[in-house]
């Protein structure tokens, strides 16, 4: 999107002239799904495609915000001391949740502001908009109020919002994924300890295509918490007897030893999804360093078969998807990606083999589903930024 295009745009809204634009981005994580709250690693990158920000203070304390993709809900108004959630403010808690999250800190709001909202990012698709707006939320506030914050306290404050305003319980890598990306580089994050390395992705003549099953995947209302709390009591049952905090202590031996402890289908295959996925987020960035593209790619593939089959949260869209992916000449990998349920998937296509990809993937995706899915090349893009 143009700058100038989105300045024209905020005027049309507000009536004014805007002082600043501001870029937030998407993120995919390419291993390590649904390990982030089981305390292993996550292995993600910011995208190229995001949500953009334009901005200007103003004189009193009303603060008005508007979304190009939400045109129907208008413009919302609230002051910038009544920062409580309600429902009606619909796309807007995100935003107003970072602002509460920020005052708890002791931050203190001296004037409202406009601000104009254009995302990018496919609606619904897990490419994780929430984060998006939240980082957005960040920067545009650390800037507009000249806030001594660092990069990663946002991105804690991000998980905080989500979890607390929002009421999503969610692990905190996709704050971390969009709030310190880095161009042409995944970030491996050890969730237990935030300690994290970045890491170059050097694909070769390869690309990461995002493939959209256009099945809108609604984090609340997903088994997503239900997925959590299963792990957590397979956690409680394992304490029994092992002196560990969280399953990303446990090798992929440890936990096969010790699953005994469970002792119940389900919860063991919850578990071993975590452990076993935490080993192979740690195994593929050694894959990507040592340039071994073909055991990334496998064990990129690896991390479907088990979110099917252990973890069970992909379903028929995100199944046909990979799996017809694996088929196709030139595809080193593919696997969902996100929490599953609807959202996106990935694969590693050989540059000259796309169109291809996406002719025969798109044809098999429509006979099976009923409706198309979305191709994109993702490109690893920096995090949240003022552009102008």
């Amino acid at each position: 999107m143009q700058t100038n295009d989105l300045k024209q745009e905020f005027t049309k809204v507000f009536e004014r002239e805007p002082e600043r634009v501001f870029f937030s981005p998407g993120r995919i994580n390419l291993i390590g799904e649904h390990t982030d709250y089981n305390g292993g690693h996550v292995f993600p990158c910011a995208i190229s495609i995001g949500t953009y920000g334009v901005y200007a203070a103003r004189k009193d304390q009303t603060v008005r915000m508007f979304s190009a993709n939400i045109p129907s809900q208008g413009v919302v108004s609230f002051d910038v001391n009544d920062l409580a959630y309600e429902k009606a403010a619909g796309w807007t808690n995100y935003p107003k949740g970072m602002m509460n999250e920020l005052a708890k800190t002791g931050v203190q709001f001296d004037h409202g502001f406009d601000l104009y909202v254009h995302g990018n990012l496919p609606d619904g698709a897990g490419l994780s908009s929430s984060a998006s707006i939240e980082m957005l939320t960040g920067i545009v506030l650390k800037t507009g109020f000249n806030l001594d914050i660092s990069q990663l306290e946002l991105v804690k404050l991000g998980q905080k919002c989500e979890n607390n305003y929002i009421g999503v319980n969610s692990g905190i890598m996709d704050q971390f994924a969009v709030g310190m990306g880095k161009r042409d580089q995944a970030i491996l994050l050890d969730t237990n300890t935030m300690d994290y390395d970045y890491a170059p992705v050097k694909l070769g003549d390869h690309v990461i295509v995002i493939m959209n099953t256009n099945k809108r995947r609604e984090l609340q209302d997903s088994k997503y918490n239900e997925r959590r709390s299963e792990c957590e009591e397979a956690l409680k049952r394992l304490q029994t007897k092992l002196d560990i905090k969280s399953l990303g202590d446990l090798t992929n031996d440890q936990f096969d030893e010790a699953a005994y402890l469970i002792n119940d289908e389900t919860l063991i295959k919850r578990a071993r999804h975590a452990v076993f996925e935490n080993q192979r987020a740690i195994r593929a960035t050694k894959a990507l360093a040592a340039n071994n593209l073909e055991e990334f790619g496998s064990l990129v593939t690896a991390s479907h078969v088990s979110l099917h089959f252990d973890y069970e949260v992909t379903g028929l869209e995100l199944d046909t998807l990979a799996e017809t992916a694996w088929k196709q000449p030139g595809v080193l990998g593919a696997r969902m990606t996100g929490a599953g349920f609807g959202g996106c998937a990935i694969a590693i296509v050989q540059k000259d083999q796309v169109e291809n990809f996406k002719t025969n993937v798109g044809q098999a995706y429509r006979d099976a589903v009923g409706y198309d899915a979305s191709f994109y090349i993702a490109e690893i893009a920096d995090g949240p930024q003022e552009l102008a």
